[in-house]
């Protein structure tokens, strides 16, 4: 009896593994999730894209207990060329443009075009960006594009929170990443999105890894997440909802 009764408790216990875009609406709604559904959910951290220990591929790829995972659509999509994510079970949750922002306190230089972020970046001693889709995306697109890679100065994180922090710290002039890891993080003002021209919207999306043995828990929580349920704890963390109602 007592077997059975804790096989029961296990396949009542969830495993989540998020990047850090949909962290703080995901963090705001899941106690409503267990409180309504009594399914007791772990969770654990890592970066949609990227390199290293701190991916969530690299965790997946090295043996993680891990139901569920939420991240970057560009993250998530190569998880699914890999063979990891249960077909069928993607939601897209929520969107998040790219902006940035200063220590608190500091004037808040102009980015509303190409040209004056162009010269914020150049202006800045050093800017923050997490090491995933949003840095990539800069290191990759923006600063190439703007012809400036060498000539400004940034360093990467593995987390957004990291990039905050630094900044917070005073140990850089500015933090890039999706609004969604900017918005009310302690220490520093957000600025605002980034110019058209030069954005990159990430789709923050839940899916089931195909390795999971709890898929019932894990569907209930997906389907939570992308409903209406949700929609307050995403706009309060500078996003929008998508592809539910």
């Amino acid at each position: 009896m007592l077997l059975a009764a804790t096989e029961g408790h296990a396949m009542d216990e969830l495993r989540v593994m998020i990047s850090g875009g949909f962290s703080q609406a995901y963090q705001a709604a899941l106690p409503e999730f267990e409180r309504s559904t009594g399914i007791a959910v772990t969770t654990l951290s890592g970066s949609s894209q990227g390199t290293g220990p701190k991916t969530i591929k690299y965790q997946l790829e090295n043996g993680a207990d891990v139901d569920v995972v939420i991240l970057s659509k560009e993250g998530l999509d190569e998880l699914a060329a890999m063979g990891r994510i249960a077909e069928g079970s993607e939601a897209g949750l929520a969107a998040s443009p790219l902006g940035a922002a200063v220590r608190q306190g500091s004037p808040k230089p102009d980015i509303s075009n190409e040209a004056a972020l162009k010269q914020a970046l150049l202006n800045s001693r050093m800017f923050a960006m997490p090491g995933s889709t949003s840095g990539l995306f800069m290191k990759d697109e923006v600063l190439p594009k703007f012809g400036i890679a060498d000539k400004v100065h940034f360093k990467m994180f593995a987390r957004g929170s990291e990039s905050t922090a630094a900044l917070a710290a005073g140990e850089v002039d500015l933090a890039i990443g999706p609004l969604s890891e900017l918005v009310g993080q302690p220490g520093v003002d957000v600025i605002g999105p980034f110019p058209d021209s030069v954005q990159l919207v990430q789709i923050f999306t839940a899916a089931m890894v195909k390795t999971s043995h709890r898929t019932e828990q894990a569907r209930r929580l997906i389907a939570f997440l992308a409903s209406s349920a949700t929609d307050a704890a995403i706009k309060k963390s500078g996003m929008d909802p998508v592809n539910h109602r």
